[in-house]
């Protein structure tokens, strides 16, 4: 009797410990509890966005990977399946030889297994090895379009991230939403069959259609790539765009990356100098100037200057380019030579409170609001800061930094009719519903008067040039070379200069329009001599490509 009333003591002392602790686990600490043990969330990965040129051509999509994984404990035999493993994937013998002869009960081995690579292993029916699925986006034209798409990177805590260009401006988008499976678990982590098994779907990433065509951009790439090499510059980019919408055919800048082998290059060069580099631009930015003197009717397209010689402002000496002067000349004249004392005479024709406002209207200091990650504004100094040389050099493109987009952005104006356009590289973007872009009228910056007056001193400009191009016979082509020094801690380095020519074609109807800059070239710094001979060789095959017809 003792025996069994001792039993029965045991029996409810035991029972009263269940009592207590699941009192503790559903009362005490039922929040903690419920959250990681009987509740597990578990998130669905949705396919990220995929990205096409402008004829649905593949710039970008999702590739399916997989993770190799092993728990060396217990593998049999290391040596030879470590041969096994490396005669499939190329890892390295020593690398997976370190990683399997751990005391770790689980050790990844090597990421970015293909599906093929996996069939192969599998086959040879390795206990130990395993394998989860992962998402990789392949860029299959390489560093064709590295600049304009960006990359996918990982984040903090491991999930993919765009960054940069498309991938970065737009990965909300290309990104998707997971989907969340909720799964009702016991205590040690196993699922409840009848229990709570919620499943809240996601929703894949939307596909871009991009403005962009992958043959204009292959010969963009190509020629911009040849000048590089063959002026021996630091740096080089070209845009060519529609003049009327500002839509980005092709965008180029050089050196350039791998988007699918990223981490190969160096982070310097992730950024797209298109859009995220400041420059000085000199003598492209003439034109400017002279549009808005003769919009605000400061100035009438037969008007003359009479260029005597250097002249002085503030105490600062401005010459010619080439310390050479032509007595009385036209208007046009000023910018076929590129008259820097001439262009101060058109600057204070229009006067210094109007110049800042052009500038301003012109964007100087604002975004573009294209839609690539990591656009910068322009630079000009404080108003309160301008003195009569500042006046004096803006005329001409000096004492103002702009970036590449903002450059073709509002020059493009000049020759559309005096509409200041937002630049965009996606038309389309495809999800549960489709949405097309528009093209945007920013500002509406000169008349369109001015902007045939303006259209054909360009052309006057590019056909009574110092330098005789190539140029394609029989078409009528506008334009103006650039050659700014690069200020270096105050002061400009004469050694080295920025080098640009923007042109368009036709000029009655432009229909393209082409930025090309070079930096820091070695065998000539003139814009004339570098980057205007390669803005003709792109001309010319987009001429046969868009099968444009002589005027």
């Amino acid at each position: 009797m003792t025996r069994l009333r001792i039993i029965l003591a045991a029996y409810f002392l035991l029972l009263l410990a269940v009592i207590i602790k699941l009192f503790i686990i559903q009362v005490v600490f039922s929040d903690k509890y419920t959250g990681n043990i009987y509740l597990k969330t578990q998130k669905i990965q949705p396919f990220r966005g995929a990205i096409f040129d402008h004829s649905s051509r593949p710039l970008a999509f999702n590739e399916i990977t997989y993770l190799l994984f092993a728990e060396p404990k217990k593998i049999i035999d290391k040596e030879s399946i470590v041969k096994k493993i490396d005669s499939i994937t190329q890892i390295g013998e020593t690398t997976i030889s370190a990683k399997l002869n751990t005391d770790k009960s689980w050790i990844a081995i090597g990421d970015g297994i293909s599906q093929e690579q996996k069939k192969k292993i599998e086959s040879e029916k390795i206990v130990g090895l395993g394998f989860e699925e992962r998402q990789r986006v392949f860029y299959p034209e390489s560093s064709l379009s590295a600049h304009i798409m960006g990359f996918v990177g990982k984040n903090d805590v491991g999930d993919n991230v765009g960054y940069f260009g498309i991938e970065g401006f737009y990965e909300k988008d290309l990104a998707g939403l997971p989907g969340i499976v909720k799964t009702e678990r016991d205590l040690l982590g196993n699922p409840i069959l009848v229990g709570v098994q919620n499943l809240l779907r996601g929703e894949n990433g939307r596909d871009l259609i991009l403005t962009l065509d992958k043959n204009v951009q292959y010969i963009v790439k190509k020629n911009l790539l040849a000048g590089l090499n063959r002026y021996k510059a630091k740096g080089g980019c070209a845009i060519v765009a529609n003049p009327k919408t500002m839509e980005i055919i092709a965008m180029s800048c050089l050196p350039d990356y791998d988007p699918t082998n990223y981490q190969s290059s160096s982070e310097e060069i992730y950024k797209n100098p298109a859009v995220s580099s400041l420059y000085e631009p000199g003598s492209i930015w003439k034109p400017i100037i002279m549009a808005s003197a003769l919009n605000s009717e400061s100035i009438k397209p037969t008007d003359v200057y009479n260029e005597t010689g250097s002249i002085n402002v503030g105490g600062y000496e401005i010459q010619t380019w080439d310390n050479k002067y032509e007595g009385e000349i036209s208007m046009t004249r000023i910018l076929e030579k590129s008259s820097n004392v001439g262009m101060v005479f058109i600057g204070s024709r229009l006067g210094n409170e109007k110049l800042i406002d052009y500038l301003d209207k012109f964007g100087v200091e604002k975004k573009t609001g294209i839609d690539l990650q990591g656009e910068i504004s322009g630079i000009l100094k404080p108003k309160s800061q301008w003195y009569d040389v500042d006046y004096a050099t803006a005329t001409f493109g000096q004492g103002l930094a702009v970036t590449p987009i903002r450059m073709i952005t509002s020059f493009a104006a000049l020759i559309n009719g005096g509409n200041l356009m937002r630049p965009y590289v996606v038309s389309k973007m495809k999800g549960k519903i489709t949405k097309t872009t528009q093209p945007a009228i920013v500002d509406r910056v000169i008349s369109r008067r001015t902007s045939i007056v303006i259209k054909n001193m360009l052309q006057k400009t590019v056909e009574n040039a110092e330098v005789k191009w190539k140029r394609p016979a029989g078409y009528k082509i506008g334009g103006k070379t650039g050659t700014a020094q690069v200020a270096i801690a105050g002061h400009y380095d004469p050694s080295k200069t920025i080098a640009s020519f923007v042109g368009f074609t036709p000029v009655e109807d432009p229909q393209l329009i082409i930025l090309v800059v070079y930096r820091e070239p070695q065998t000539s710094p003139w814009g004339s001599e570098t980057a205007a001979p390669v803005f003709f060789e792109i001309l010319n095959e987009l001429l046969l490509y868009y099968n444009i017809a002589p005027e």
